[in-house]
């Protein structure tokens, strides 16, 4: 069920400081545990976000973070912990990497490539974890966000590149919510309607292929899901047969296609990333 859009207008660009340089955070990001300092991102210009030369764990905070990748085993992709990621000289191979012109984080996933079991598709996706290295596990209650500015670099077809994923809490591996950016620029948001399967989706906003933009993901009172996506908010009902569930989140490219190449899929590049919970 859709809620009538609530409209929020846009704040000041904050400034950040990071070793001893400044930068201006785009006016709808927030500073969280597991964000590093943005860049104002406008009119397709990208100015330095942070430094080209380190792994993405020397941008940005991925201490609550872990990687799975689009290689490894059939049904078992290859995943690096969150203390393999930290740091300028974290992991990084060309699945998951430092942009060298403009310091983003970037994700790559074909669409040929090992997936999970439950999956038919690639991805090269973070999923998020506790800062002891146990996997996120969140109730409902409270409040949790997730908030990122990213440009889709290319696609086939469709990526996901946000989600609140089912945790413990019953035997579902479905997603709550899924946040896709299809190859026509439109932003669509996918809610699943019950544990057992089906998603209504719904179109959010449009962007450009290779423009910036910002999305925050969030749940609040626990029977809430508040997507923001350049400052326009819209709200979705959680039904009822979730609430046995712990959540968590997750971000990155997850390509919503298949095929035999490895040369096509889904590149997205991330210049901010965080998650909080209160």
């Amino acid at each position: 069920m859709r809620i009538r859009p609530l409209l929020l207008p846009l704040t000041t660009a904050a400034v950040v400081a990071v070793g001893g340089l400044a930068f201006a955070a785009p006016a709808s990001s927030t500073t969280h545990a597991g964000t590093r300092v943005e860049a104002q991102r406008g009119g397709g210009t990208f100015g330095p976000a942070a430094s080209t030369s380190v792994a993405p764990g020397g941008n940005f905070d991925l201490s609550v973070w872990e990687l799975q990748e689009p290689v490894g085993s059939p049904g078992s992709p290859t995943t690096i912990p969150s203390s393999r990621l930290q740091g300028a000289d974290g992991f990084q191979d060309s699945y998951f990497y430092t942009d060298t012109r403009d310091g983003a984080m970037t994700f790559w996933a074909p669409e040929k490539g090992v997936t999970t079991p439950n999956s038919n598709y690639a991805r090269s996706e973070l999923r998020e974890m506790n800062r002891d290295g146990s996997p996120a596990n969140w109730s409902l209650s409270g409040s949790h966000k997730l908030n990122a500015t990213l440009r889709v670099v290319s696609v086939t077809s469709n990526v996901c590149v946000g989600q609140i994923h089912l945790g413990t809490g019953g035997s579902s591996t479905k997603p709550l919510v899924e946040l896709y950016y299809r190859a026509s620029g439109d932003i669509v948001l996918g809610t699943e309607n019950s544990p057992s399967g089906g998603q209504t989706t719904h179109t959010v906003g449009h962007v450009a292929v290779g423009k910036t933009w910002s999305y925050t993901i969030a749940v609040s009172g626990g029977h809430t899901v508040d997507l923001t996506v350049n400052g326009s908010t819209t709200h979705y009902a959680i039904p009822s047969s979730f609430d046995s569930y712990r959540q968590y989140f997750k971000a990155g490219s997850y390509n919503q296609s298949s095929s035999s190449s490895t040369t096509k899929g889904a590149r997205v590049a991330f210049y901010g990333l965080g998650v909080s919970h209160g």
